[in-house]
């Protein structure tokens, strides 16, 4: 029964992630530079385009990595 509890919590962990997961997407549309920094590449051709949002994602990356070193840091 002891692992039943440890796959509880890691139930309502992954639960809380989901919900702030989906807070960040829906408010993250406000941010104006957000996905127009440089680096951030969008390729187009006739009936086709690619996005990469390199800088973007270097730094929400670099943001996630201070907060949670911040919250779980022992």
């Amino acid at each position: 029964m002891e692992h039943f509890g440890h796959l509880g919590r890691m139930l309502v962990f992954t639960g809380f992630l989901l919900v702030a997961v989906g807070f960040a997407v829906m408010f993250l549309d406000r941010i104006p530079f957000l996905g127009k920094l440089p680096g951030d590449f969008s390729f187009r051709g006739g009936n086709w385009s690619v996005y990469f949002p390199l800088t973007t994602g270097l730094i929400l990356s670099l943001i996630a990595t201070i907060l949670l070193n911040l919250f779980f840091r022992r």
